[in-house]
């Protein structure tokens, strides 16, 4: 008993001692703390101002002004979507004037239209802005650059492209990625790399459209 009340007496000694020193520090150091407290606060209230005040009516307006070009997009008119029609904004001006306020899918859009329009290296440019957080997407944005960069005859950078966009997300394109990489290694004349991407769409994907045409692209590369 004498121990245990020893020790709790040296438990309060120490806790008093520190509540002493931090009383010491505070009335030692209040006016940075204080100073730092307020700076704090003046960010915060800085930030969230911007973002009510500046931020989202900006991204209102970026969004509204997209809709036109959606809207061309999803009917085919890639000329009319990218660069507008005097009246209403195409993807190049909506970026311009709002970078991604409109959303980060603006960069994969404007991408898109310029390689339709087989304006490649202006469609790279884009595509490699847009970094959009669905593994779908993103694996189409990285084809979509494999496909830029084959166009533009630097195959090393395509069959890159295409095993990224493979790797990215497991699904109904995979395959085609698969299939356009093992393409690229055989012009490349890497016909070992060539089946080895083959054959994964026959072993993984044998159902998909290249699965059921997979053999001949076998041969090829045997």
């Amino acid at each position: 008993m004498a121990t245990n009340k020893k020790n709790e007496k040296l438990q309060q000694e120490e806790v008093v001692a520190t509540i002493s020193k931090t009383e010491e520090f505070y009335n030692a150091n209040k006016k940075t703390i204080w100073g730092v407290i307020i700076c704090v606060l003046a960010v915060g209230l800085l930030i969230l101002g911007y973002s009510k005040f500046i931020y989202a009516p900006a991204a209102r307006h970026a969004q509204e002004a997209a809709f036109p070009a959606e809207m061309s997009f999803q009917q085919g008119e890639f000329e009319l979507a990218l660069q507008g029609d005097g009246n209403n904004l195409g993807f190049a001006d909506i970026i311009d004037q709002y970078g991604a306020k409109a959303g980060k899918a603006v960069y994969l859009y404007a991408g898109v239209c310029n390689a339709q329009l087989g304006n490649w290296e202006e469609a790279l440019s884009y595509l490699k802005k847009y970094n959009g957080k669905d593994p779908i997407l993103a694996a189409r944005a990285l084809a979509l650059q494999g496909d830029c960069y084959a166009a533009l005859e630097d195959y090393t950078k395509a069959v890159g492209c295409y095993e990224k966009a493979a790797a990215k997300a497991d699904n109904m394109f995979t395959a085609a990625y698969l299939v356009k990489a093992g393409q690229i290694y055989l012009q490349l004349g890497q016909k070992e790399k060539a089946l080895k991407a083959f054959e994964t769409v026959q072993d993984k994907y044998p159902q998909s459209i290249e699965g059921y045409e997979i053999d001949k692209y076998i041969n090829l590369a045997k």
